[in-house]
């Protein structure tokens, strides 16, 4: 699991997030990713144990590493729908990064615990700084190799699309094995080089045709693995489902129907599952009829109690770090600064990295004997995933919903900046092009005509820019305008030419290459 699922989701969390805001509230992020993940871990390993005492400590422990961990493709996907401030919503990512090397790294200690049955707190720390240091450096370096390499092939024999989309795949794979082969973190040296691959990527050294294939290839990666994970665990499912009776049965505490319920609940939410819900729905009735139907309300209990106790620790923790680090300004009132609180808190939605973690768990101690109650907190850890997604979906809209955030106008202010700049360059460009292609040549006065041409668009752009904030409001409701114009045209042209090629009034190759240039077009227009 480790080796084929989590090096290239870290990766791409770490190539594409924000380093500006990454890098601004590292202080605010550490806290939460490290700090926060600790005490979570700690709290809620003993919380566990106290609930559950048919599940040892380490496992314990184990079970609240994974749940300690956040899903950044869930927060933002619930985040598109709310108004979370922007500065909020990098912490948000930054920590999901974080946080998943230093959740797992947590994971990896107690499992060692668990196998072994000794753990030593001064040798975890100097391990944990090991593995962390360690691994970002290989990361980090590999990355600067295999960049530093493929640049200088490129330039001597010119770049092949597919070979660089190759090696994007590869680095993480590469830093996860090199890592772990140096007993470092493998989980630290995939973030690390996901974070150097960004910057190597900044030189703007590859073709627009790699970075597009690219970005597409990487999007269904991304979305095949978290797809597979989810599908593996409903492939286990039903086993989970009798073996978690067993526990619950152990210390005393039996519940069939709820059995049933989880069962459907995890196979609605899981997608992709609907094929095993006979299976499941017979599973769930086997057990119900071995069983009885005392003390059934334990296992909704023990569900609910730990998801409960992981929104109050992080809130506790969340409250005090925003008081202590990011909120020094008094930018929020006291209201504002609890709703954000709050839903900072429930936004720490879990997803594949915690379903990844929890099914790494051995199947068998060194010994040979059953780990102790690994499906109980597989079915635990499943069920807080629903539980927390539930919750994010429902509540962080309504939380947040009417609230009166400051204005960011830093973020307009960058992107205007960036454009005017962006728009003198080119002018400059289009101007030394010029002299260079109508030099010494007889029909010069086309080349001035059409670079005068495109030089306009530019410098229209620029006196949209350097007008006052009102202008450039109204500039931007007239671009907008024209992008909904320019698609309606676009997919009226695309129209056309696939009506064309089934005429057979064009070829194949024609009809790919008109169209391929208006999607081009189409996803310009649309971001």
């Amino acid at each position: 699991f480790f080796v084929l699922f989590l090096p290239p989701l870290l990766f791409l969390d770490g190539w594409r997030i924000p380093k500006i805001g990454l890098f601004r509230d590292m202080s605010t992020i550490l806290e939460l990713s490290l700090g926060l993940v600790i005490f979570t871990v700690v709290g809620m390993g003993f919380f566990i144990h106290w609930l559950i005492p048919a599940m040892p400590l380490p496992v314990a422990f184990a079970l609240a590493a994974v749940i300690s961990p956040t899903d950044p493709v869930a927060v933002s996907a619930i985040a598109s729908r709310t108004p979370i401030p922007k500065r909020l919503m990098h912490i948000l990512e930054g920590e999901s990064l974080l946080n998943d090397a230093s959740g797992l790294v947590c994971l990896r200690f107690a499992i060692a615990a668990a196998m072994m049955g000794t753990f030593s707190l001064a040798d975890a720390s100097m391990t944990f700084l090991y593995l962390a240091l360690g691994g970002i450096a290989v990361g980090c370096l590999l990355t600067y190799v295999v960049t530093r390499i493929k640049s200088w092939v490129a330039k001597r024999f010119g770049e092949e699309t597919g070979t660089q989309i190759l090696i994007s795949l590869l680095i993480p794979f590469g830093a996860y094995i090199v890592a772990e082969h140096l007993h470092c973190s493998g989980i630290m040296a995939a973030v690390a080089a996901g974070v150097s691959m960004s910057y190597a990527e900044s030189t703007g050294q590859a073709l627009a045709t790699t970075r597009v294939r690219r970005n597409a290839v990487w999007d269904t990666v991304h979305f095949s693995i978290n797809g597979v994970i989810f599908v593996l665990l409903g492939e286990q499912l039903p086993g989970i489902l009798r073996n978690a009776a067993e526990s619950v049965q152990e210390a005393g505490h039996i519940n069939p129907w709820w059995l049933g319920v989880y069962a459907l609940a995890l196979n609605l939410g899981f997608v992709l599952l609907g094929e095993q819900l006979p299976g499941i729905v017979e599973e769930a009735a086997h057990i119900v009829r071995e069983t009885g139907h005392h003390n059934e309300w334990w296992l909704a209990l023990y569900v609910a109690a730990i998801m409960l106790g992981v929104i109050l620790m992080r809130f506790i923790w969340v409250m005090i770090s925003f008081r202590l680090t990011l909120f020094l300004k008094k930018e929020y009132s006291k209201k504002q600064m609890f709703r954000l609180t709050a839903a900072t808190s429930l936004a720490g939605v879990k997803g594949a990295i915690t379903l990844a973690g929890i099914l790494t768990l051995p199947l068998a101690l060194a010994d040979g004997t059953p780990f102790p109650a690994r499906d109980l907190a597989i079915f635990l850890a499943a069920c807080v995933i629903i539980l927390s997604i539930l919750i994010a979906s429902f509540a962080l809209p309504r939380l947040l919903a009417g609230i009166e955030l400051p204005h960011e106008s830093a973020h307009d202010a960058e992107e205007d900046m960036a454009r005017i700049s962006a728009a003198h360059a080119a002018i400059k460009a289009l101007e030394q092009a010029y002299h260079d292609m109508a030099e010494g040549r007889s029909d010069a006065d086309i080349y001035g005509e059409v670079s005068g041409r495109v030089m306009e668009i530019y410098r229209h752009r620029l006196d949209c820019q350097l007008q006052d904030s009102e202008a450039r409001e109204e500039f931007r409701k007239l671009e907008d305008i024209e992008k909904r114009l320019r698609l309606v045209a676009l997919n009226a042209e695309r129209d056309e030419i696939f009506r064309l090629n089934r005429t057979r009034k064009i070829e194949d190759d024609i009809m790919r290459r008109l169209v391929r240039e208006i999607d081009l077009l189409e996803a310009q227009y649309s971001t």
